[in-house]
């Protein structure tokens, strides 16, 4: 053979072995786009899509650990099956017909409520997650619902709801646009945004004061972002409530009210500046610790910007009233012009968005069992959970499924949960890793990893500072006989309703999908009204899973093709652009978006403004001597990254922040071990003294606490941290939302 001839075939070897593929990022909500280099299976780099539509080679730390993630030598591969006490490997074939030897006869014994479902957060970075746990949960048939959305983020749907019409009808901050953005309660330079997406904060709010526009941000913490802000504003923890509604009282006392393009579309203004009378800057300065004159000037530069957006996140949230400071974001945005306008608080339009009916938004449609906490959005809170679990009688939960879940961690009073999950009748979890609740289970069906499944943000471009479309397939091949996620949970689903374990599920996925099709040709205002829903099941791209779903939400959205009646959108489309497809900025959207029964936005709904006098508890006390706050590290977003090596190496994360003055007056050095204690329990962490937190404030970072008998995560173990959900009651939750309250704990802090 010739040296060229073997030099071509070498070459086209390469060729075949070597491949990019481009695909969205799962970890977190800001969707950057990855390029991701392999040999074969086997990726070799990871680096930022320069050519992704929205992220522009953006990407953290996170999203280069996709590889070490896929490699991990702890990730299930195989199903587990408690054998005399022990977690063995099992055949899916056995997981699944022991789950119908268990759980058909305790629905049957107890009935379907006494089954409970809770889904972890990764869910809604999933399609399989989005669509099918749906199905599992109708198929179920249980009230007994719970997701780490009452952990940190049910007050922004309650009021959303109460004032759009919709739970999901979020406003977000047109952040490219806008000339004035006030922050509170959130850290997007480190946690890369939430409930507001968007690739590159900190470029994006560099590219604000480039404009020479403002940026203000409020928070019991100098914060990352804090640091690239114009200006940080340190305020007492828990009272954002009140301190938003002195900056809307000073908006109406000084006639600062405009609502521009809005008026006509709103009721109860005259009510909402009533009821906000009261809370002068004056009234609640010592309760904010933020001096009235601070308070009136914020408020009036909010006014005077040609643009301006108030946005909340998690500090705001995850307070006694979390769902009044999150109405009362979106009320200052109001009644100065700011929502719907652009570089104020906008809707975005998502390319799989569904028409909403004018039937209205309403909560408590049952009540927890044994606490009495209101249903909202068709689940309960997770504070309530352990409760359930533990009190006998009717109802009683014997059974508990969990999806993505980490909630031994993540949930308040964690030690409790920890020792309730040990009295289930049957535990099942559908999760990657043996981790602190999934030890728990007699059975853990194991998820392929992110990069064996395809890939399409149906929650965060709902959610999107931009409208995007991206569609990611499988990079790396399941191994075979592996199911996928959709199947997993599908399989679930036809178990919990008496179907045998090796039953097809084929016909289960058509039935899904016809569904989809049958509401939508019976729609007057879908693309594919009146249309033969046969004809449409028929053009659809795939076999069964979640992709041919996609390709129908796409195709009947607002850009898709309508099956070949107009130009636009489908998964052929988002296949031919692994890069994505820019939609264009965010545009206005009154009246269409609005689904009260009124057809307006209410800005003064009942029970929240029955709910305002509350606030008042927080004047004239005396405060704790220390309250905790929690924290988030860049390398950080779920409990389940600490097992991945390049994101924990270096210094310990899992630490106290205290200020100087305190840890003088404690005799705390920094570095040294301190103990924390609450109401609930104990922890024992190294303390790191800073003045980038506010006197009487301490914070511990969320989802750490590894290491328990029985897990299988030899990397987080070795830095296993505290848990600081030891610490946070699970009977106190923001009354209106049941979302758990993890901000402004009492504690107390002393030196080892």
């Amino acid at each position: 053979m010739l040296a060229s001839e073997e030099g071509d075939i070498v070459s086209e070897i390469e060729e075949i072995a070597t491949r990019v593929a481009y695909r969205t990022c799962p970890l977190c909500e800001a969707t950057c786009g990855l390029e991701i280099s392999l040999e074969g299976d086997r990726v070799t780099r990871i680096r930022g899509d320069r050519d992704d539509v929205f992220s522009a080679g953006f990407i953290c730390p996170k999203g280069s650990s996709l590889k070490q993630l896929h490699d991990d030598p702890d990730r299930l591969r195989a199903p587990l099956i408690r054998r005399d006490g022990v977690l063995v490997e099992a055949t899916w074939e056995d997981a699944f017909a022991f789950i119908a030897s268990r759980l058909p006869q305790i629905i049957a014994e107890h009935g379907r409520d006494s089954v409970a479902v809770y889904l972890g957060n990764p869910n809604v970075h999933n399609m399989s997650g989005v669509i099918y746990n749906r199905v599992l949960l109708k198929m179920l048939g249980t009230r007994s619902i719970f997701s780490a959305a009452t952990v940190d983020q049910m007050p922004k749907h309650v009021s959303s709801g109460l004032m759009f019409g919709h739970p999901d009808t979020i406003s977000v901050p047109d952040i490219d646009r806008t000339g004035y953005l006030l922050m509170l309660g959130a850290n997007p330079k480190v946690s890369n945004g939430s409930l507001a997406t968007a690739p590159d904060w900190p470029g994006r709010i560099a590219a604000i004061r480039e404009r020479g526009g403002t940026v203000v941000v409020v928070d019991p913490r100098r914060s990352k972002t804090a640091e690239i802000a114009d200006e940080h504003i340190f305020i007492r923890p828990g009272s954002d409530a009140l301190w938003l509604a002195a900056i809307c009282n000073v908006i109406v006392a000084d006639g600062l009210v405009d609502l521009a393009d809005l008026e006509g579309h709103i009721n109860g203004i005259d009510a909402a500046a009533a009821a906000l009378r009261p809370y002068t800057p004056e009234m609640v300065a010592a309760a904010c610790g933020i001096p009235a004159r601070t308070t009136r000037r914020i408020a009036r530069e909010f006014a005077a910007a040609e643009s301006a957006v108030a946005y909340g996140r998690i500090g705001t949230h995850t307070t006694r009233f979390g769902t009044i400071a999150s109405w009362l974001v979106d009320t200052l945005n109001v009644i100065t012009g700011n929502l719907d306008s652009p570089g104020g608080a906008m809707f975005p339009k998502a390319a799989t968005e569904r028409p909403r009916s004018r039937r209205g938004f309403r909560t408590g449609r049952w009540t927890s069992r044994v606490d009495g906490y209101p249903e909202v959005r068709g689940e309960l809170p997770v504070a309530a959970l352990a409760a359930e679990i533990e009190t006998e009688g009717p109802g009683q939960i014997r059974a508990l499924i969990t999806v993505a879940g980490n909630p031994a961690l993540s949930t308040p009073d964690g030690a409790r949960l920890d020792r309730a999950l040990d009295d289930l009748d049957l535990m099942i979890s559908v999760d990657i890793y043996l981790n602190e609740s999934s030890r728990h289970a007699d059975v853990v069906l194991p998820a392929p990893s992110p990069l064996q499944r395809a890939h399409y943000d149906f929650a965060f471009t709902a959610l999107s500072v931009r409208n995007v479309a991206n569609y990611s397939p499988e990079v790396i091949p399941r191994e075979e006989g592996t199911p996928d996620e959709w199947e997993i949970l599908l399989r679930l689903a036809a178990i919990s309703s008496g179907m045998p374990p090796d039953s097809d599920i084929g016909p289960l996925d058509d039935g899904v999908l016809m569904t989809m099709i049958s509401a939508a040709v019976g729609a007057e205002q879908s693309p594919i009204s009146g249309r033969d829903p046969a004809e449409v099941y028929a053009g659809t791209a795939g076999d069964h899973g979640p992709e041919r779903i996609l390709d129908f939400l796409i195709r009947t959205g607002p850009y898709g093709d309508g099956y070949g009646t107009r130009q636009g959108l489908s998964l052929t489309e988002l296949r031919a652009n692994p890069h994505g497809i820019d939609l264009g900025p965010l545009q206005p959207r009154l009246p269409e978006i609005v689904t009260t029964p009124s057809g307006r936005i209410e800005l003064a709904p009942d029970s929240l403004i029955a709910a305002l006098p509350g606030l008042d508890e927080l004047l004239g006390h005396d405060e704790p001597a220390m309250v905790l706050v929690g924290r988030r590290t860049l390398r950080s977003n779920n409990s389940w990254m600490h097992n991945i090596e390049v994101l924990v190496k270096g210094k310990d994360r899992c630490t106290l922040q205290i200020n100087p003055d305190d840890a003088h007056r404690l005799r705390v050095a920094d570095g040294s071990r301190v103990v924390v204690t609450s109401s609930t329990g104990s922890v024992t962490v190294p303390a790191a003294i800073t003045d980038a937190i506010m006197p009487g404030v301490v914070s511990l970072p969320h989802g750490w606490g590894h290491g328990s008998e029985g897990t299988a995560m030899e990397t987080a173990a070795r830095r296993p941290g505290v848990n600081s959900n030891l610490l946070t009651p699970s009977d106190l939750v923001d009354p209106l939302s049941g979302n758990a309250t993890l901000t402004a704990i009492p504690v107390e802090v002393r030196p080892v």
